[in-house]
């Protein structure tokens, strides 16, 4: 039995769903908090905590209703047996009505792995508890200590890389290796020209189907002379998590072959430990900017946690609204490839305005940029985010596209209020953007009276449109008769009622230009001498051609 602080069932699922268990039956109850795990043995009788999942590795399906018996009477979670698992309507309906969660471990997991994974969410290290967790005797934080042990088996210097090529760590003796490793060490990624080549090989196609190392034979990469490579895949489950590489002059023989399976498995471990905290670190992240930025009464509080209280702050929003991937084997799926921009820029404010914190909220990742020191001047703030934003999409992933970018005003982030409006301001920023293609960045300042006919044009929707206005009746008559007069109204408003410039810009005699502006008056009813008139038809003009992207 091991004991931890408790993690909800609905969260432990959400972590490991997929990749090590699979629903079966029962309700999952978000209120259900699992605070044991427990490694049942046949016919056991360890005494069983309330919230306890049960491990029962020498079960099958025949052994269902025992199994249930014992969870009732412990008051267990969960009962995980190794799948897959058909059950009858009878034993589902059992299930059902215990209040106990069936679960099966999936096809290719192990036991070990399940094990540690949910020793890890119910511990408190998972967000930063205190004590040195262990995962087969290398600490679960240092994966170089674990790739240098690697490496030290197989005489060769290592990486370790997630299904990107992001490098997760590597060995010593990279030196040894080649050109193409020592950028990929550097960069902390697999070169691009590199990456495609292995694509266009079928690298990843051939190491995603073995269940043992494949040797790559890749003397000459773009005319760079290189080693040939040993890669491994590491898994959880069917669930490919990322690969082993290993530079050497030659295949390995059977027994460091063996070596490098045993490896990967090590590494799975590794590889999922670190997920689960990655996600359980951005998942509290994003709660704590979403309650901060939401103007609730948590907000305060959630302020005071990002170390934000006090200090002026400008809120920047960045949504992706087209994304491209690769068709490769292993390639990111677009929530992926959202994720890992919103990292990229989590990292980046990171660095160039410390104190900076940014996650994931829906399909938009937020970040709060404070100024440098409490008391300081936020004037320029909005403008230093803006250069740190434009900064980041010089730096962006090239698989991505229509990354956009807004900025709200400077606010003191003591008040809720406040900050919230900087967030309002932010996202009219960013519909704006979307808007208007082509322009990536910008600050509210710079599209607030865009963002105004936006929101006016939403009000006139909701009334029911722009009912009989002057440039409405225009519109009708175009369509109706194939004029163009709407189009000359526009042009000389927009040219402050100067005809020749007007005309000019449509490639009209002056004469006939204003024929059709005389005309156009006539048609819509209006007396385009009156200045609250023009103004009238200047707005409803500019508001048509806000809602036109």
């Amino acid at each position: 039995m091991m004991n931890g602080h408790g993690a909800r069932l609905d969260s432990i699922l959400s972590h490991l769903g997929g990749t090590l268990l699979e629903e079966v039956a029962g309700r999952i109850d978000p209120a259900v908090v699992v605070t044991d795990v427990v490694i049942d043995e046949r016919h056991g009788d360890e005494p069983l905590r309330p919230g306890a999942v049960l491990l029962c590795a020498g079960a099958d399906a025949g052994d269902i209703p025992a199994l249930l018996e014992r969870a009732v009477a412990g008051g267990a979670a969960a009962v995980v047996l190794r799948g897959p698992l058909a059950l009858d309507g009878g034993a589902r309906t059992a299930v059902e009505n215990s209040g106990v969660v069936l679960l099966a471990l999936t096809r290719g997991a192990s036991w070990a792995q399940l094990v540690v994974l949910l020793r890890s969410l119910l511990s408190s290290s998972v967000i930063g508890g205190a004590g040195e967790e262990l995962l087969a005797g290398f600490p679960a934080g240092d994966s170089f200590a674990l790739a240098n042990a690697i490496g030290a088996l197989l005489d060769a210097p290592i990486t370790i890389e997630d299904r990107d090529s992001q490098v997760l760590a590597f060995s010593g003796r990279q030196d040894e290796a080649d050109q193409t490793r020592i950028q990929t060490v550097l960069g902390r990624v697999v070169p691009q020209h590199a990456r495609h080549a292995q694509e266009r090989a079928g690298v990843f196609t051939r190491l995603y189907a073995s269940e043992k190392p494949i040797f790559v034979d890749t003397p000459l990469i773009e005319g760079v002379a290189g080693l040939p490579r040993v890669a491994m895949a590491v898994r959880a489950g069917d669930q490919v998590l990322g690969s082993i590489w290993v530079a050497v002059p030659s295949p390995l023989n059977s027994e460091k072959e063996q070596m490098l399976v045993d490896a990967a498995k090590v590494v799975a471990l590794h590889l999922l430990r670190h997920r689960v905290g990655v996600d359980v670190d951005r998942q509290v992240r994003a709660d704590l900017i979403a309650t901060a930025l939401g103007e609730g009464p948590a907000a305060p509080e959630a302020i005071e946690r990002l170390r934000l209280a006090g200090r002026p702050v400008t809120v920047m929003a960045m949504a992706v609204s087209e994304m491209t991937t690769a068709s490769a084997a292993g390639a990111p799926t677009s929530r992926q490839l959202l994720e890992r921009t919103a990292d990229a820029l989590s990292f980046h404010l990171s660095v160039v305005t410390p104190g900076s914190v940014a996650a994931l909220v829906g399909d938009v990742c937020y970040a709060i940029v404070p100024s440098p020191a409490q008391g300081a001047d936020a004037d320029d703030l909005p403008e230093k985010a803006q250069s740190a934003a434009r900064d980041f999409l010089q730096r962006a992933s090239d698989g991505l596209t229509g990354v956009v970018l807004g900025i709200g005003r400077a606010v003191d982030s003591s008040g809720p209020a406040d900050l919230a409006r900087s967030r309002h301001d932010a996202d009219r920023t960013l519909r704006v953007l979307r808007q208007r293609p082509g322009r990536r960045i910008a600050r509210y300042a710079e599209v607030q009276v865009d963002a105004l006919l936006l929101d006016i044009g939403d009000l006139l929707r909701s009334e029911g449109g722009l009912l009989d206005g002057p440039t409405e009746r225009l519109r009708t008559y175009d369509r109706e008769n194939g004029t163009a007069l709407v189009e000359t109204l526009t042009a000389w408003l927009d040219s402050l009622g100067n005809v020749l410039g007007a005309s000019a810009s449509l490639d009209v005699h002056p004469n006939t230009f204003r024929y059709r502006l005389r005309r156009a008056a006539e048609i819509a009813g209006t007396d385009l001498n009156d200045p609250g008139k023009r103004f009238a038809a200047m707005l409803e003009l500019r508001v048509m051609r806000a809602d036109s992207p």
